[in-house]
């Protein structure tokens, strides 16, 4: 894999929340996040592919980490830095045969998940949902900081955790061991992204002292 710090905060883009994508992700990395994941699951491919272009270009602008979910060979088309994959998306081992050293990370929900795909070669892991989210109409049982914290004991690679998360609850989430928060509502929600993405990183770098 390529260096990448893959800590802080990852933000989710949602245009459910903020419609304007480009306004949203300009305003959370002009607030100091250098993660973002394009995930908007009612785009067509092509949709997501010409956006994904755009937000490859103002990406680089702040050195950010720019993740497409989903969608390998559109990662490679839009020279991401990776892709995110559920658990009914192409295998690990094959999204690796497509994106070579390009970072590779997956949702789970359970701690043999979790294993798993640390064992198939993921760079990083989604946990959650932490707390219950509204982003995801069909989301999961909330899993709890303490299945958060047991996950990130077993495994050796980063775990961002999902769901729910809020300024409110950061830091205990930090506590439990999430090597990163992955944000959409808890950012979206408020008047003002940038200011609320400027108090998220200011939790997490007091955290790490």
């Amino acid at each position: 894999m390529k260096e990448f710090y893959l800590g802080g905060v990852c933000f989710i883009t949602d245009r459910n929340l903020w419609p304007e994508v480009m306004d949203s992700v300009k305003r959370v990395l002009d607030g100091g996040i250098r993660w973002v994941q394009l995930r908007e699951k009612s785009l067509t491919r092509r949709e997501v592919f010409y956006l994904g272009e755009k937000l490859r270009k103002l990406t680089w602008q702040y050195n950010a980490i720019l993740i497409i979910n989903d969608y390998p060979d559109i990662a490679i088309a839009t020279d991401a830095d990776g892709v995110h994959l559920g658990q009914d998306d192409l295998p690990i081992e094959e999204a690796r045969k497509v994106l070579g050293n390009r970072i590779i990370g997956i949702s789970t929900h359970t701690i043999e998940e979790a294993l798993d795909a640390q064992a198939r070669g993921a760079d990083y892991i989604g946990f959650g949902p932490v707390y219950g989210t509204t982003t995801k109409p069909d989301a999961l049982t909330p899993r709890g900081l303490q299945a958060l914290k047991t996950v990130s004991e077993a495994v050796s690679i980063p775990v961002v955790a999902i769901g729910g998360i809020k300024l409110e609850n950061l830091k205990e989430v930090l506590d439990a061991g999430a090597s990163a928060v992955a944000v959409a509502s808890g950012i979206l929600s408020s008047e003002d992204p940038k200011r609320q993405a400027e108090e998220f990183v200011k939790i997490i770098k007091e955290a790490q002292r």
